[in-house]
C-alpha cells in the first residue's frame, strides 16, 4: 500500500501557529497508531524550541485515507498564547494538505547538494521489513532539510519517495517566500484562517 503524504504548515504566522502545529503532530501520531498505521513527520527547515513552520506526514495502513481526509483543510487551536502572557487572541491556524504525486513545479534541486543515507526500515510493515537497508534518508546540505522514507521494500522506490517529500517542502519554502514578498508577513496565515476549519481541538 502506498503512503499518502500531507503537508502541515502554519503559512506565516506567529510562533503560537507554531506551536499548534507540534501539538497537531502528536494528535495525528496517536490517531495513527491508534489505528495500526505507521507515521513518520519529516519536519521543515530551522525548527527552534517551539516547533517547525511545516512539516510533511507521511502515513502507511488501511486506515491511513481515512485520517487524512479528516485532517485536510484549516485545523484551529484555541488556546492562551504561552509566550505572550495577556495576549487576548486565542484561535491559532495550521493548514493541512495533501501531496500528490508528480513533481513540484519550480524546484530544481542540485543533486551536489544531496547527501544520501540508507538505513534499516523499521517499524511496522511486515515481517521481511527489516531484513534489508532499504529506507533512504537525504539530507539538503543548502537548507539543512532531512526528509526519510522507508514505505516501500525497494531502496530505489524509497529514493524516489523521499525525493519526492524534498521537492515538495521545498516548494513550500518557496511558495512562502513568495507570499512574503509579495503581500506581507501574514498573508499564508490570514488565508488558512478564511478557509472553514475541518477540525477545531482546546488542547
Amino acid at each position: 500500500m502506498n503512503a499518502i503524504d500531507l503537508l502541515v504548515t502554519s503559512g506565516n504566522g506567529p510562533v503560537e501557529c507554531r506551536i499548534a502545529l507540534t501539538k497537531l503532530l502528536g494528535i495525528l501520531e496517536r490517531e495513527a497508531i491508534e489505528l495500526g498505521c505507521s507515521f513518520e513527520a519529516n519536519l521543515g527547515p530551522m525548527p527552534d524550541r517551539h516547533g517547525a513552520k511545516s512539516a510533511i506526514i507521511s502515513l502507511d495502513g488501511l486506515e491511513a485515507e481515512r485520517i487524512a481526509s479528516g485532517y485536510c483543510g484549516s485545523i484551529r487551536f484555541t488556546f492562551k498564547s504561552p509566550v505572550r502572557l495577556g495576549h487576548k487572541r486565542q484561535n491559532w491556524y495550521v493548514g493541512v494538505q495533501r501531496i500528490e504525486p508528480g513533481p513540484e513545479g519550480g524546484v530544481v534541486i542540485d543533486p551536489a547538494d544531496l547527501r544520501f543515507e540508507t538505513l534499516r526500515a523499521g517499524g511496522p510493515g511486515g515481517q521481511h521489513q527489516n531484513t534489508t537497508d532499504s529506507a533512504v534518508r537525504i539530507l539538503h546540505r543548502p537548507t539543512g532539510l532531512m526528509v526519510t522514507a522507508r514505505d516501500e521494500r525497494s531502496q530505489h522506490r524509497n529514493k524516489a519517495l523521499a525525493l519526492r517529500r524534498l521537492e515538495a517542502m521545498l516548494h513550500q519554502i518557496e511558495v512562502e517566500k513568495q507570499e512574503v514578498a509579495k503581500s506581507g508577513r501574514f498573508i499564508a496565515n490570514r488565508a488558512i484562517e478564511r478557509g472553514n476549519e475541518v477540525k477545531a481541538f482546546k488542547p
